[in-house]
């Protein structure tokens, strides 16, 4: 299982890329912030790092405004 957010538990796949973690989960924002076990990942990297059953995946979603 892969935890969320601290709030939801997603079912591990091998091979499951974040780009895939986020459909699961269904984010549908196009800008956000994703850190593994801590760890920042650079967005140009969400199609091909993958994740691994036990990971901790924080996910934000960044709101412009004014």
């Amino acid at each position: 299982m892969i935890s969320v957010n601290d709030k939801w538990e997603v079912l591990w796949q091998p091979g499951m890329t974040l780009r895939e973690l986020l459909k699961a989960v269904g984010f549908t924002h196009r800008v956000v912030v994703i850190s593994v076990n801590g760890l920042l990942i650079p967005p140009a990297d969400y199609e091909t790092h993958a994740v691994a059953d036990g990971d901790s995946v924080k996910v934000i979603h960044i709101i412009g405004g004014g």
